[in-house]
Parts: C-alpha cells; structure tokens; sequence
C-alpha cells in the first residue's frame, strides 16, 4: 500500500479510502452489511493496509459510526488509522436537526464521538452543500471544533468552489483552521467537478478525495436494459437518476472494453480512471464483500495507457452545472 499526504498536513492516508455507507442496518437500505459481515470487510481493507476510513453521522442514522467504533476504535490502536466522518443531512425531523449552525455541528460532532467511541476524529467534514447556511458561522464553529481537539482536521463535501474559496480566507483572516480536503463525486462519468473545484484543489493543495469512483456499481457491469442488476441498482434511486443516459451507457461499455483488454474487471478500470486524474488524494470506495476489498486494492498496480483513457474520456458527455458546484 501508497501513503500519501491528506492536503497540504503531513497526515499519512491509504492511496484509497474505504467509505463505510455500506455498514449499517437493512432497515435504513436493503443491501448494508450488519456489524459481522462488516467486520469482515474492514479487516480485509486492514489487511491490504488501507488505514483511511471514512463514515457520516447519517449512514444507517449512525449505526454506521457505532461499527466503526466496535471494529476499529475498540481493536486497533487509535494512532493507526485515519477515521473521518461527516455531518448536515438530516438527523432530527425539527429544523435544526441538520445543516451548518453552530447548534447542529456542535451537537452532530459530540454524538458522532459517543457512537464512534473515541475523544476525536482525524477528519470532521460538511456532507451536503446546505445553500442557506452562513461561511462565517461554518468556518468559526468547524475552527473551534478543533481548538476543542474533537477533530485534528476540517474538510467539505461537494460545495461551490467560490464558497470553498471564501472559506479558506475567512479561516485565513481568523488563523483559524482551514478546510483541508473536498470530498466530491468524480468518475469517467461524472467529472463536473473538473471545471472548477479540481482546478481549486490543485491550486491550494487541498486534498481531493472523491466519492463513487464506480459511480455506485454503474460502471462495474452492463446495466443496460435491465441487465447484471443486484440489490443495490434496483432500489438506490440516486444511482438511477444521475447514471442512466445513453453516454453513461457508452462509458461503462468503453470501461468493459479496455478491462477486456487488460484482462481486469471493469470495476478495477474505474477505479485506475479516478487514481489516475491529477490531484486526486485518495478515492473513497464502498465494498459490500472480501472480493470487493481486493479488486479496488489490485486497481492500485493497474497502468492504464493514454490509448485506454482517451478511449474512456471520448464517450463523456457533460452534464449541466448544480448549484453544489458539480
């Protein structure tokens, strides 16, 4: 396993992040692995020396952190590995059960620590771009979050990169802590995030660890017409709604093409396609499985050519600019 800087902290992470959305309970989504079968999981991601694990107060309404807690705060030694975890989606159905007040992140960091079962974390992040939300107030509670040793590090989920911008000043001017790293989604077939934020990243030396390299399962397999569907396709809306264009289709077949070609799965290509765009940290991937753990880590010795990638790249077409930024 590769370590490399989280941003511009001499913070040591995995090449790729295992993202923890995929722990939890059935009940908040059909195909989550309860605390035994993610216990293998995490064991493995330990094996291969994945040492960056990140979660969210929400997964599985923190049943997500609690396992973490139980896997790894109770059973490795706390200075091992790189926990993150996040905070803004609702978790109260009142108005400031979410969001950014000061209120909310306050109370979101106190609960994600009890669950977690340790003093802090090593990353403390916005998880959604809440547009109402005041920088001054973000910047200033996510500062003090730190003085208070609850977190060693701040960062953002998929905003604006003018509010990004504004932020890091604000910090500036209050030699505050900064937001370190961005969290965003990036893949051959989301790759909005390349008009504005990844060039910021670059720039600033923030830390670019995007979400979805295989775009939630789209680009692993043919899911045209029905096809090579599992739990996970048929009841995650979002998928649905943001990877099902005719271009999407074409890029995972060019993916399925050139894993063809280099004898991989197309699942490894995918995730090659994101390790290999400039910037890029360290992608979160989600895995439901042992097997899964060890395709995304044998994707770190996969070269993929400048034929491959143009081939891939040919098949993108945009999508029109959110208001998140992506």
């Amino acid at each position: 396993m590769d370590y490399v800087k989280l941003g511009r902290s001499s913070l040591k992470v995995s090449r790729i992040c295992l993202g923890a959305m995929g722990f939890g309970a059935t009940g908040w989504r059909g195909w989550v692995l309860d605390e035994a079968a993610s216990a293998a999981v995490l064991d493995r991601a330990l094996d291969h020396g994945i040492n960056f694990f990140d979660t969210c107060d929400f997964y599985s309404a923190g049943e997500s952190e609690r396992i973490l807690g139980e896997i790894l705060v109770k059973r490795q030694p706390r200075e091992s590995f790189v926990l993150a975890t996040k905070a803004g989606n609702p978790m109260a159905k009142h108005p400031n059960g979410r969001g950014y007040s000061r209120k909310h992140l306050f109370g979101a960091i106190d609960a994600s620590l009890t669950r977690l079962g340790t003093d802090h974390v090593d990353l403390f992040q916005t998880h959604v771009w809440d547009p109402e939300c005041d920088l001054e107030e973000l910047v200033d509670a996510m500062g003090d979050i730190v003085r208070a040793g609850k977190a060693r590090h701040v960062g953002v989920t998929t905003m604006p990169a003018w509010t990004l911008a504004l932020c890091r000043a604000m910090a500036d001017a209050r030699a505050s802590a900064r937001f370190l790293s961005m969290q965003c989604e990036y893949n051959a077939a989301h790759r909005e995030c390349e008009r504005e934020l990844v060039p910021l990243c670059r720039h600033e030396g923030i830390a670019l660890i995007p979400f979805s390299p295989m775009a939630r399962g789209f680009l692993s397999a043919d899911r045209s017409g029905g096809r090579n569907e599992t739990l996970r396709t048929r009841t995650d809306d979002y998928t649905q709604k943001y990877y099902y264009r005719d271009a999407d289709f074409e890029v995972q077949a060019r993916i399925a093409r050139v894993a063809g070609a280099h004898g991989v799965s197309p699942s490894q290509v995918a995730m090659a396609w994101t390790l290999s765009r400039p910037g890029v940290t360290s992608p979160i991937f989600g895995a439901t499985s042992v097997a899964q753990v060890d395709e995304a880590v044998a994707a770190l010795g996969l070269a993929l050519t400048a034929e491959d990638v143009a081939l891939i790249d040919g098949a993108y077409v945009p999508r029109p600019l959110q208001g998140a930024g992506h």
